[in-house]
């Protein structure tokens, strides 16, 4: 059955959305404001868990004395995760509760505004059993502070154009959960090495090279926590990975009354799907860990690397992300910016005339320095 949730003030009976200073359901009508997670209903089962990214001070520790030692988990299998997928040709007709005007929504939409009256509705059978996230970061940002932030962004670059700067061209801001897989990895490595140590000294009139050569053994078991990977297919992964990191910390079990207000979109792939794409990301942390637990040499050959990485654990989230929409000569260019800290990823338009003032000031710099260099070693100062 299609369900259209509609948060109405009990008030004046005005719509209510979520405001990101607060924290709490606002209406902006009367002032009301109600605690989401003392409301009743609307929340999504989710799974209790310790919340880290990156890695534990214990994990390190461990890691560090673990190079005589047996994995603490010696299985090589990921654990299994149960998770729906979703069909592209989902059409389901939603009716608006205040103005009965039709939602026409695509089949990965959650969350919406309803076109003709502007309210916030959530579509909740697409929230529902397991198809509702686990977590949600709420947005701490509003549509106000993104626009000014934006704005502010705009006039710090460099080499953009000076009409691009004055950010006089938004054509919209977009406040929109995106669905995320948060992930919890196991990974180990082992690395055998042939290293030196060079020292060079001088006895008489003879210089002597000293050139020790060290078998070299390391073990590392580390444990990854909630590592995040968007599950969108709208949205662009680079985009989407250069927004990290998000604040844990306010991390919160998915209730509906976040989404109220916003956009919001179910995943397109499942975990499964997405593991050999993060896989190879924190396969880069564990062997960049692995070298850095080998210093003090010369030089290091590796003569074998053995690196297995497991996935423990992936909850389903919601993030929040403002997508900026910037008209520049006929042309749309597309920002996005974290909606909890406030950074902004994107390609901004580069002036081709700041560019070659640039670099031409570059190369007078570089033949004024060469110049006195010569003059200082030719004697000529």
């Amino acid at each position: 059955m299609s369900t259209v949730i509609h948060f109405k003030c009990p008030n004046c009976g005005a719509d209510m959305a979520f405001d990101s200073k607060s924290g709490k359901l606002l209406c902006g009508s009367c002032g009301r404001t109600d605690d989401i997670e003392k409301m009743a209903g609307g929340k999504a089962p989710s799974s209790s868990g310790e919340i880290k990214y990156e890695m534990d001070e214990e994990d390190e520790k461990a890691a560090r004395n673990a190079f005589d030692h047996d994995y603490a988990d010696a299985s090589d299998e990921d654990e299994p995760t149960s998770h729906n997928t979703f069909k592209g040709d989902e059409a389901v007709e939603y009716h608006c509760n205040n103005c009965g005007a039709v939602l026409i929504t695509e089949p990965q939409t959650s969350a919406t505004t309803c076109s003709f009256c502007g309210a916030g509705v959530v579509l909740s059978d697409r929230l529902s059993g397991s198809l509702a996230p686990a977590k949600v970061i709420p947005f701490t940002i509003s549509k106000i502070q993104a626009q000014e932030a934006f704005i502010k962004w705009c006039k710090k670059g460099l080499l953009t154009p000076r009409d691009f700067m004055n950010a006089d061209r938004i054509k919209s801001i977009t406040g929109l959960y995106v669905p995320f897989w948060l992930y919890d990895f196991n990974g180990r490595g082992e690395a055998e090495a042939i290293c030196t140590r060079v020292r060079t000294y001088t006895r008489g009139d003879w210089i002597y090279t000293e050139t020790k050569y060290y078998a070299v053994y390391r073990k590392v078991d580390l444990n990854y926590h909630r590592i995040p990977c968007d599950a969108s297919k709208k949205m662009d992964d680079a985009l989407m990975d250069k927004l990290e990191p998000y604040n844990y910390n306010n991390l919160k079990d998915f209730n509906i009354p976040y989404l109220a207000g916003y956009i919001a979109e179910k995943y397109d792939f499942d975990d499964n799907q997405l593991l050999p794409r993060i896989k190879e990301r924190v396969a880069t942390y564990v062997d960049s860990y692995l070298r850095s637990t080998i210093t003090g040499y010369s030089t290091v050959s590796y003569q074998r690397k053995n690196i297995n990485i497991r996935r423990k654990r992936a909850d389903y989230a919601l993030l929040p992300v403002w997508m900026v929409c910037y008209d520049y000569k006929q042309a749309e260019h597309i920002f996005a910016m974290n909606g909890q800290t406030g950074k902004i990823v994107g390609k901004p338009p580069l002036s081709a005339g700041k560019i070659a003032a640039w670099f031409t000031g570059i190369s007078a710099g570089s033949f004024l320095i060469l110049r006195i260099l010569t003059l200082l070693l030719g004697g000529g100062l």
